[in-house]
């Protein structure tokens, strides 16, 4: 069993007055995480899956009487998958209120499910945390640093979806069903989305441009849409937890590229089954993209484990000068350089290093890479 990071953070929050909310892609191990946190609680742990017709129904008509009647002596009450229940936040926001010696945990598929249904009701009642696939971090402290620097390629090509972790040898038929029939999900139900063939196109077309910019103009042209729907698709399947931006940085030079946009994959597999390409390192041309995208999906999870509040940024000029990774904490600017041959050299461009003299400089290849997402 993989002890899951965000594991102790919450643990650290409980009873203080407000509900813990967690959100995160399909399968990225929600529901054994609350099977854990509550074989483990010290309190009366009492779980409620909403998969099921008669919890939905308790839930979605509920007084205070008939709650604390549902509840019992219980302290900890855990909601998994709430989205699927019928006006789930005003029965939230009466639970917290009302019923102060309780502490709520609740899950839900993504923040686009969440979004509408608990965000209002719970405004200043909530935590909130992400839960993504397996980090390297994760993985490495469940067995040891040695064997998951061993890994590494399967991660490049397959990712950290705890299924695909665990069902060794299935890695591609656990992908492609992912990809096939359970991911797009969220996108599809919840957003009233017409063309999902568009969205396949755009998703292909993000997957084979990982570690460059895009243009929202030339995705809108390939996929036969508007600029306006692609940056709407681009939207929904962040709130889907598939892929998030960077942008660029930019405080004063005249020849630094102010609005562009990079496109990454939260999961390395995810991206390799949209393009149904799952070969070895050896043969592929992107080795250097995957691995890009692999170090900075990883550095996402760990900067949010750790409560790192950074923002995180590429650095382009027009002059075609680029920093793969810049982060930004109170002020202060630190830039990796993102190399995937060890051999490979790497300088700041001197036009940076003018215009923004103080800032930390670093090179993460595979020797360091774990210390630097751990």
């Amino acid at each position: 069993m993989v002890q899951r990071a965000i594991e102790t953070i919450i643990n650290r929050q409980f009873f203080k007055g407000k509900a813990i909310v967690i959100t995160g892609p399909r399968q990225s191990g929600k529901t054994t995480l609350l099977k854990q946190i509550a074989s483990k609680s010290e309190f009366p742990a009492l779980v409620l899956a909403c998969d099921e017709p008669e919890v939905r129904s308790i839930l979605a008509n509920s007084n205070l009487q008939r709650l604390r009647s549902l509840v019992g002596r219980h302290k900890l009450v855990l909601i998994d998958e709430a989205q699927r229940v019928k006006n789930i936040g005003l029965t939230l926001k009466l639970m917290v209120d009302l019923m102060p010696d309780i502490q709520l945990l609740i899950t839900g598929s993504s923040s686009l499910d969440l979004a509408g249904k608990i965000s209002e009701p719970l405004t200043g009642r909530m935590f909130e945390y992400h839960l993504y696939p397996f980090s390297s971090q994760e993985l490495a402290l469940s067995v040891n640093r040695l064997a998951e620097q061993q890994s590494l390629e399967k991660r490049l090509i397959y990712g950290s979806y705890p299924q695909v972790i665990m069902l060794s040898g299935q890695e591609k038929s656990c992908l492609l069903h992912l990809t096939g029939n359970r991911l797009y999900n969220d996108v599809l139900a919840y957003s009233d989305i017409r063309k999902p063939a568009q969205l396949e196109s755009l998703l292909i077309s993000l997957a084979l441009q990982v570690g460059n910019e895009v243009s929202y103009h030339q995705l809108a042209q390939t996929i036969q849409a508007d600029s306006k729907t692609v940056e709407r698709y681009i939207h929904l399947l962040e709130q889907s937890f598939i892929v998030f931006k960077l942008s660029a940085f930019s405080r004063s030079l005249p020849n630094e590229i102010k609005k562009g946009k990079k496109v990454y994959f939260y999961d390395n597999g995810i991206r390799n089954a949209i393009l149904q390409n799952f070969s070895p390192l050896n043969l592929r041309q992107d080795a250097s993209a995957l691995w890009e995208n692999y170090v900075v999906s990883e550095r996402q999870k760990a900067n949010h484990y750790q409560r790192h509040f950074a923002n995180s940024f590429f650095w382009r000029t027009f002059q075609r000068q680029k920093i793969d990774l810049i982060e930004e904490t109170d002020g202060t600017l630190i830039a990796y350089a993102l190399r995937w041959r060890q051999q490979s050299q790497a300088k700041l461009p001197a036009t940076f290093i003018a215009a923004y003299p103080d800032h930390e400089f670093h090179i993460i290849d595979r020797t360091n890479y774990l210390d630097f997402l751990m």
